[in-house]
């Protein structure tokens, strides 16, 4: 028994059993079989993808540095936006300007990745 999945091309072909409908059931095991393994290895693709891309966590590898003494002080070692209103950083109202300064240095990276 031949059994093809026209949208991946995928061609199983089983002989072992003596009736035909017992070589389509097992036929339909194998071809099962290997479309999970497939589907499995696009997702171990996509997950290494994205591993790689994750930066290690080392020292001098932070995203933001705080100085609160003898000066006060945040710089985004990203973008290179910095404040000196350090209190209202920390309690979260001062974040919404390194937000909008990443995301519009990102917006530019990827402008300049366009041309």
């Amino acid at each position: 028994m031949q059994l093809t999945h026209k949208p991946t091309g995928i061609v199983v072909v089983c002989q072992v059993e003596r009736s035909q409908l017992a070589n389509r059931e097992k036929a339909m095991q194998m071809l099962k079989s290997r479309l999970y393994q497939m589907e499995m290895e696009k997702r171990n693709a996509e997950r290494s993808k994205i591993e790689a891309s994750k930066l290690r966590v080392d020292f001098g590898s932070q995203i933001r540095n705080y100085v609160l003494h003898p000066y006060k002080l945040i710089k985004d070692a990203r973008t290179g936006h910095e404040t000196s209103d350090v209190q209202a950083v920390l309690d979260g109202a001062g974040l919404n300007e390194f937000i909008k300064a990443y995301l519009l240095a990102q917006s530019e990276e990827e402008a300049g990745t366009d041309n």
